[in-house]
C-alpha cells in the first residue's frame, strides 16, 4: 500500500491525458461513498465496479499519479482521495459564481454536490430586476453589472454560465473580464473564450439525443431480431 506522501508526479501535475482527467471525479465521487462506509482500502476492480469502467483502466489511470497499489490489498482510500483531490484542484475550496438566476440557475444553486466537491456557489447575478435581490439557496441575487465586484469580494474562480443562449457569449465575456479563468457553460450554445481561460460545456439536449439514437437502435435491433 502507498505510504503518505506530499509528493505528486510530474505527470500528475499538469499532463493528465485528457480521459483520465474526466474520469478521475468519478474515481473521487466512488471513494466518498466508500470513505463515509469506513471503508479503508479499494481493489481496482471495486472502484472500476464504482465508476463504470475495467480495472485495467483503473490502474493506468491511477498510476498518472504515483499510486499503484499493493496486490492483493489495494489502495488506501484516504491517501488516494488526498492525491486525486489535489490535483482536481487542490485542498482550498474554488469559490463559485453562477450567471443567470433563472430556472437552470436556481437548480444549479441548490445542487448540494457542487459545495461537497469543494465548489460551493457563493454568488449568483442575473440582468433581470424582478430577481436581483431575491435568494436563492441562501445566496442574494447581484445585478450582472456588478459581476466584476462580485467576483473580487467573494474571491470566484469558477464560473457557471446559465442564462438564455442570446446571452450566454455576453456572460462569457464580462466573467473574463471580471478575471474568471475557469468556465462551465450550461447554455444551449456555442461559446468562445480567449487561450488562457479554460470552458467546458454541459449540453443536455445532445446528451438526450445521443441517448435517443442508441434508444432507437436498440429498437431497431428488437425488431430484427
Amino acid at each position: 500500500m502507498e505510504p503518505p506522501s506530499d509528493h505528486v508526479s510530474a505527470a500528475s501535475a499538469g499532463s493528465l491525458p485528457e480521459a483520465t482527467v474526466v474520469r478521475l471525479p468519478v474515481y473521487f465521487r466512488g471513494l466518498v461513498e466508500l470513505a463515509e462506509e469506513g471503508v479503508t482500502t479499494v481493489a481496482s476492480q471495486q472502484l472500476a465496479e464504482l465508476a463504470g469502467v475495467n480495472a485495467a483502466k483503473v490502474r493506468k489511470d491511477l498510476s498518472y499519479l504515483g499510486s499503484y497499489g499493493t496486490r492483493g490489498v489495494g489502495y488506501d482510500v484516504g491517501f488516494l482521495m488526498l492525491q486525486i483531490g489535489r490535483i482536481l484542484g487542490g485542498s482550498e475550496p474554488a469559490p463559485v459564481v453562477i450567471v443567470g438566476a433563472g430556472n437552470l440557475g436556481k437548480a444549479l444553486s441548490r445542487y448540494d454536490g457542487f459545495g461537497a466537491s469543494g465548489f460551493p456557489v457563493v454568488a449568483i447575478v442575473d440582468a433581470d430586476p424582478a430577481v436581483v435581490g431575491r435568494k436563492v439557496a441562501g445566496v442574494t441575487v447581484r445585478h450582472v453589472d456588478d459581476l466584476h465586484r462580485v467576483v473580487g469580494e467573494a474571491g470566484c474562480q469558477v464560473g457557471i454560465v446559465a442564462p438564455p443562449a442570446a446571452a450566454a457569449q455576453g456572460a462569457v465575456d464580462r466573467l473574463v473580464s471580471a478575471g474568471v479563468r475557469s468556465i462551465l457553460n450550461f447554455a444551449p450554445t456555442v461559446v468562445t473564450v480567449p487561450d488562457d481561460v479554460g470552458l467546458r460545456k454541459v449540453d443536455l439536449a445532445t446528451e438526450l439525443h445521443i441517448l435517443g439514437y442508441y434508444e432507437h437502435r436498440r429498437g431497431a435491433n428488437r425488431a430484427t431480431g
